[in-house]
């Protein structure tokens, strides 16, 4: 039976009254702070169920900082409005969370700004974030979300910016953003969006910044991009678009960056393009534009249209660019010389690539002193005469490619004043004389690529450049932290220095897309260097590959090459080496590819066998090799190392696996990856 209490007893009962009036002034309060500040319990609740969907937090962002013993405006990443105190931004950018995006998220109503790229977010978006109407800012990008790009996401009529780029979003592009008529960007690239670019999208007439990069986009460019005429930043790279690139581009006179690469555009470059006063970046690399070069408006810095069909000189017209940085025209049907204007632009030029051309004729001294040149690629042209020594005022150069041309001069011994220099290719030239003649002070400290095959260069091998391949030496690769020859420049450019870099390795030719900055190779192959193999070159203890073949060399391998524990390429093949090869760590890897053509070289891996007189040591030889005390001890080696090589032999020859040999090559594997 219930029993009822009336409140004049309980009044008559002074030890419960103040417990009594606390809580009922503590639930009013309650009630009244729910009611005037609801981020205590909705936002709050909203939050934490985002927080229970996220699997990992590696840096505990959220597992120490989101707890409900303070209030949500003081935890990490979200900010509150300063009248009401409901959640207005949630920042969770870059803090390497795994997770989903929870649907309660959809109930921080007064939420204008989410921000969570660059995090390993997955899954689909939950169609409860169409609640957010007062959306401005939103941006998914650089996570793993899938599924096609929700069109419900043209709700958001106040959206200014909508970034999805580097996801898995598949499927078209919705039409209904054409509703986002305060969008400023749209940054969709890095998907896999495919489908033609919807023309809805272009009454977005307020977009600034437009991004479609890297997707599978098919069809035309839409003539209706001409209404977006406030548009500074197009990027439509590296899609499957054909056609012409149309003429009401001209209407774009606020555009500075102009991205059209890699996709199947045809016809010639519009004229108009160079009435875009604003224009800074043109890229329109890799497509089939044929015509000649349009003459650039005089602000660009970057002009990109390798890989094309153009044909022509190079107008004179470039060389008013005078802030001209990257200048790129390889692989296109060009012809002429190279005008000597260029020398107005030494101040400001970082990049030249005029490589896979028809370029002729002599390469004028025009690098100024000041010269600000990092690449200089004009390979695979017809260019004739000498390198000009105005190149050593380069003194920020990094990579130097003459290769594939007529140029007729000594060795450039000026080169050794540059001490930026990583990668130098003078292959197949008519390049003559010694290497070794040096009349500078040499600094190379950071060149590892050394490319002179196919010369006519003569004398000894060059000791006194290999004293001084710092970079190759022992130590250095813990120094400097292997990444990509390439350089960013603002928030959109990256250059890429060694793109389509080649190199020759036992007869076959490799095109490199990147090139790690810890590559390292000696090709000195196909000329007329005579002499022995100096012992200088094992210290150079990470060296990759090493090709020495088609010279007139002559005498013993040092067995100091055996100190190359990185080696993967070795190439002594058609010289006049003798006596017994190397064995032991690399040398076991090696196959008879790299010594054939030497008539007199015995041991394994050829099936010639070594006499005794002939198996004497490197290791003993020396200035005073007439000496007897030790030639006993010799004898008694050599037939001890008889006994032992014949049954190691046997081994390997019946198991038919040699064990030692597999173990040293994924040794090396592993080395490399580790690396």
């Amino acid at each position: 039976m219930m029993r009822l209490t009336p409140i004049s007893n309980l009044m008559a009962k002074p030890s419960f009254l103040p417990p009594f009036m606390f809580g009922l002034l503590f639930a009013t309060f309650e009630v009244i702070l729910s009611a005037k500040y609801p981020s205590f319990t909705v936002d709050q609740s909203a939050l934490l169920a985002l927080k229970s969907h996220i699997t990992h937090d590696p840096h505990n962002f959220l597992a120490t900082n989101w707890s409900t013993s303070t209030s949500v405006c003081n935890w990490i990443g979200v900010t509150c409005g300063s009248r009401h105190h409901r959640v207005t931004a949630l920042n969770l950018s870059s803090m390497d969370l795994t997770g989903t995006i929870s649907s309660q998220l959809g109930n921080l109503s007064f939420l204008a700004w989410l921000d969570i790229h660059q995090n390993s977010f997955h899954g689909s978006l939950p169609i409860e974030l169409t609640n957010l109407r007062s959306m401005k800012y939103l941006d998914f990008g650089n996570n793993s979300f899938n599924g096609e790009i929700p069109s419900w996401f043209g709700c958001f009529t106040k959206l200014q910016r909508l970034s999805l780029y580097l996801n898995n979003f598949i499927g078209v592009i919705p039409s209904t953003l054409g509703n986002l008529s305060k969008l400023e960007k749209l940054s969709l690239g890095g998907n896999q969006i495919s489908g033609r670019i919807p023309n809805s999208l272009f009454k977005c007439k307020e977009l600034k910044y437009l991004s479609l990069y890297n997707n599978s986009l098919e069809g035309s460019i839409p003539t209706e991009i001409g209404n977006l005429t406030l548009l500074d930043t197009l990027y439509l790279g590296d899609n499957h678009l054909k056609g012409e690139i149309p003429i009401i581009i001209g209407n774009l006179t606020s555009l500075q960056s102009l991205h059209l690469s890699n996709n199947k555009l045809t016809g010639e470059i519009p004229l108009v393009i160079g009435n875009l006063t604003s224009l800074i970046v043109i890229a329109f690399d890799g497509n089939n534009l044929t015509g000649r070069i349009p003459t650039p408006p005089p602000s660009l810095q970057w002009y990109g249209v390798s890989n094309n069909n153009l044909i022509g000189e190079i107008p004179s017209s470039i060389c008013n660019l005078t802030s001209l940085m990257g200048f790129f025209l390889s692989e296109n049907n060009l012809e002429g010389t190279i005008p000597e204007c260029f020398r107005n632009l030494s101040s400001s030029l970082l990049q030249f690539d005029l490589r896979y051309n028809n370029f002729h004729g002599q390469i004028s001294e025009i690098f100024a002193k000041g010269c600000m040149l990092k690449g200089f690629r004009i390979n695979n042209n017809e260019l004739e005469g000498s390198l000009p020594q105005s190149l050593s005022n380069c003194k920020d150069l990094i990579l130097l490619d003459v290769g594939n041309n007529n140029l007729n001069d000594t060795f450039p011994n000026w080169l050794g004043n540059l001490d930026q220099l990583q990668v130098l290719i003078l292959r197949s030239n008519r390049f003559y004389g010694q290497v070794d003649s040096f009349d500078v002070k040499i600094s190379l400290t950071h060149l590892r690529i050394v490319d002179l095959s196919h010369n006519n260069f003569s004398g000894y091998l060059p000791t006194l450049v290999f004293e001084h391949l710092h970079a190759i030496r022992e130590g250095y690769e813990k120094k400097v932290e292997p990444k990509n020859m390439q350089e960013g420049f603002g928030d959109e450019l990256m250059v890429n220095y060694a793109f389509g870099l080649s190199f020759t390795t036992k007869g076959l030719e490799t095109k490199f897309q990147e090139l790690l900055s810890i590559w390292t190779i000696i090709d000195l192959s196909s000329n007329q260097f005579s002499g022995e193999i100096p012992k200088i070159l094992g210290d150079l203890s990470e060296l990759e590959s090493l090709d020495l073949s088609s010279n007139k060399l002559e005498g013993r391998i040092p067995t100091q090459l055996k100190n190359l524990g990185f080696l993967e390429v070795l190439n002594l093949s058609q010289n006049n080496l003798k006596g017994p090869i190397p064995e032991g760590k690399q040398f076991d890897t090696f196959t008879n590819d790299s010594y054939m053509g030497n008539l007199d070289l015995c041991g394994l891996p050829l099936s010639k066998s070594c006499d005794i007189d002939e198996e004497t040591p490197a290791k003993f030889d020396n200035d005073d090799g007439d000496e007897l005390n030790w030639k006993f001890s010799i004898v008694i080696g050599y037939g001890c190392g008889l006994v032992l090589g014949m049954s190691t032999a046997y081994i390997v020859f019946t198991t038919g696996k040699p064990w030692w040999l597999i173990r040293i090559v994924e040794r090396v594997r592993q080395i490399f990856e580790k690396r």
